[in-house]
């Protein structure tokens, strides 16, 4: 018998802070750290430049919500994304899953219990509809991993001085791996 009742799209907008819906349960997600906030931000401008170069789409960058409708998840707030929309943009969360998905790794996210939950969000992703999600580890050798809807478990991997890609989400855009580093850091 189930006494709690689940979290609802309008509890998450009452909320302060990043969050998700997990579960039935608002998950919140600490704040990001300098270097993968800058990550994410790089990655913000270059999709953003792409959206104005194909005359279509929104560059979405950290902190907003996207709501789909799986069994256990019914929000993502990725650290940026690149969705397609046919509604005008308001005050109101995405609806559906974002076409392209980042998540950032933050100093919290390593070790098997975070790679566990990383993987199965990457599979709730291409459940919603998501066609590419991007895995960064700035402290990694193999700092890109393209995970892509059609072969879920067999990541293309990018290194600094590569040219990271997100076909075929996103047609001809492509990003510096080395552009996701502050210049005293390339």
């Amino acid at each position: 018998m189930k006494t709690k009742s689940e979290a609802t799209i309008e509890d998450l907008y009452n909320i302060g802070g990043k969050a998700e819906i997990v579960d039935g349960d608002i998950v919140h997600m600490s704040p990001t750290g300098k270097l993968p906030g800058y990550a994410g931000d790089a990655i913000l401008v270059s999709l953003f430049q792409y959206a104005r170069k194909v005359k279509g789409g929104v560059a979405v960058g950290d902190n907003k919500g996207f709501i789909v409708d799986l069994a256990h998840r019914k929000t993502f707030s990725p650290d940026a994304a690149f969705h397609i929309d046919d509604e005008a943009l308001d005050m109101k969360f995405y609806k559906g899953a974002p076409l392209f998905a980042v998540e950032v790794r933050s100093e919290n996210d390593y070790g098997p219990a975070a790679d566990r939950q990383i993987t199965a969000k990457r599979a709730d992703y291409f459940a919603a509809g998501t066609q590419v999600v991007w895995d960064v580890d700035l402290l990694s050798d193999e700092v890109v991993r393209v995970y892509r809807a059609s072969q879920p478990a067999e990541p293309t991997i990018y290194r600094r001085g590569d040219l990271a890609e997100a076909e075929p989400a996103l047609p001809g855009w492509t990003m510096p791996v080395d552009d996701l580093f502050p210049l005293e850091q390339v």
